[in-house]
Formats: structure tokens, C-alpha cells, sequence
């Protein structure tokens, strides 16, 4: 039997899971978290397989959620679910460690065949995705200039460009003023920008905050 966790910040959204999970013989949801505390705090007690997980809910970023659970629950694996184009997250998760990343308007069908393939020690990209990022390998395009940040670097960018503040980033990330400061300095002179509404400008265009 795979025993799963949901992490998504909709209450409906988790529901729907679980039923889906419910009608699956080999499948049990075994908990739920609603932002990413709770879902940390929860997976050090919690005897499961994998996780499903939202991109975006309170609490810590998805990237250092996924680096948290890796690091403390590694044999756990870790599919994520978003509704963001996949050029601008799958391949920065997938190398952080996420076993496969599907976009939310997947069918049940295939949300079931990702589970089994990742827990089996696979790795799991739809159709759909795969596609899109062979188009953007193929296209000879430049790569987008976020493309260069670290994945603190482009943490910061993301919520700078939601609009928050130095103060606020320090806060939820736990890091002092000074050092996130310094991160939207690297990010300002990484992209050639010269202000935040120059950065939050980009941020819009290259649809990386909803």
C-alpha cells in the first residue's frame, strides 16, 4: 500500500485528492498539511511514501520545502503539482530533488500513474511537460536571464516581485535585512535591472508570480 501525504493551501483542492486516492486499492492518503510548516513538522512522524505537493503555499518556499524533505526524509519522494508554466519551475525543482512534477489539470488517470512511478524509484514528466521542454531546447532561444540566479537568487526574485518587502522576505525566510539585500543586489546585476519596478515588471512578463 503507498501511504501519501497532501500538501496543497485549498481545502477543496486537498479533498479532491484524497478522493481520488480513496478510489485507488493500492493508494491511502495517511495526512494532509495546508502550508509548508505543517507539512515538515508532520513528515517527521509520519511513516509514508511520497508526497504531493502544491508549488505555492504559505509558509516556506517550495524549493527549500523540497530541499528540507530531502534532506531529512530522503527516501521519500516528492511530486509536485502546479498550475505555473513549466519552463519557469520543473526543471529548477526537478533538479532539487522532486520525482515528478505535473500540472494540476492532469487527469486523475495520470496523477495515479505518477504516484506509482515515483514510488517505484522512477521519475515522472507528462507528456505535455516533456514536449514543452524539448520546444524550449530545440527552439534556440537565449535562455531567460532569471535562468542564471542561484535558487536563493531567483527565491528573492519571486518575492520581490509579489511586491514584498526586504523586511518581510528576511522574515519569512528567517535571514536578516542585510543578507536579503544583498541577494536582490546579485539578482539586480545578474539581470541588468535597475529597480524594483524594473524587477517586478519581469517578474509579471515572464509570468513568475501569480
Amino acid at each position: 500500500m503507498i501511504k501519501l501525504m497532501i500538501a496543497d493551501d485549498h481545502a477543496v483542492v486537498r479533498e479532491g485528492l484524497k478522493q481520488i486516492i480513496a478510489d485507488t486499492r493500492d493508494m491511502v492518503a495517511i495526512d494532509e498539511a495546508g502550508d509548508g510548516e505543517e507539512l515538515l513538522r508532520k513528515l517527521k512522524a509520519a511513516d509514508c511514501d511520497a508526497v504531493v505537493l502544491d508549488i505555492t503555499m504559505p509558509g516556506p518556499n517550495v524549493l527549500d520545502t523540497l530541499k528540507k524533505i530531502k534532506k531529512y526524509r530522503p527516501a521519500v519522494q516528492v511530486l509536485i503539482l502546479s498550475m505555473h508554466p513549466v519552463e519557469q519551475y520543473a526543471v529548477r525543482l526537478m533538479k532539487a530533488g522532486a520525482a515528478g512534477y505535473l500540472n494540476k489539470e492532469s487527469a486523475p488517470a495520470e496523477l495515479k500513474k505518477a504516484i506509482r512511478k515515483i514510488v517505484g524509484g522512477g521519475k515522472y514528466i507528462s507528456l505535455d511537460i516533456a514536449e514543452s521542454l524539448a520546444n524550449i531546447m530545440l527552439s534556440g532561444e537565449d535562455a531567460p536571464a532569471h535562468a542564471a540566479l542561484s535558487d536563493r537568487e531567483y527565491q528573492v526574485l519571486c518575492m520581490l516581485g509579489t511586491g514584498q518587502t526586504i523586511k518581510e522576505i528576511a522574515e519569512n525566510l528567517f535571514l536578516s535585512e542585510k543578507t536579503i539585500s544583498t541577494y536582490r543586489s546579485r539578482v539586480m546585476q545578474k539581470m541588468g535591472l535597475k529597480n524594483n519596478a524594473e524587477l517586478i515588471h519581469y517578474a509579471i512578463k515572464n509570468m513568475l508570480v501569480q
